[in-house]
């Protein structure tokens, strides 16, 4: 760069911070607002509803458990039992416009296409630690919850 390009640089930093700074708090709001967007994509608010009132019986004497998780945009609900063999069941809703349902344990990952009423399902779960993704459709972002056994 030359020496007159970097003058005129100078000058334009310099009028810059006198007549237009920026503000005080500018960088920590920018960081602020980049990690509740990552946040909010990353990470969904859960609420556990653990055995409400009784245990439900379903194929046996298996206890139920249902999930929330909802990002403000989507939700997904997640009614997970357990069968005779010790494995889970997991019936889902979602909101209508997902296009996807993604179920990861560790490697393996299992999707399902949600109806038109927004339900799907999964059988033969493994007991363990689980995340789901609801793969939105359009403009939509997606809903990533955060870990939970099943």
């Amino acid at each position: 760069m030359a020496d007159a390009d970097a003058e005129l640089f100078a000058g334009i930093r310099t009028a810059a911070e006198r007549f237009d700074p920026p503000p005080a708090d500018l960088a920590d709001r920018a960081i602020a607002a980049i990690a509740v967007a990552d946040i909010s994509r990353e990470y969904a608010m859960l609420t556990l509803i653990e055995n409400a009132e009784a245990p439900v019986r379903s194929r046996g004497d298996g206890e139920t458990t249902t999930l929330q998780f909802s990002d403000g945009a989507a939700s997904i609900l997640l009614h997970v039992s357990r069968t005779e063999r010790g494995r889970r069941r997991v019936d889902g809703w979602v909101d209508p416009a997902a296009v996807e349902v993604q179920l990861t344990q560790g490697e393996r990952t299992r999707t399902a296409a949600p109806d038109d009423q927004g339900r799907f399902a999964f059988d033969d779960v493994a007991p363990g630690l689980t995340h789901v993704r609801l793969v939105a459709g359009g403009e939509q972002k997606d809903l990533l919850t955060p870990h939970f056994e099943v």
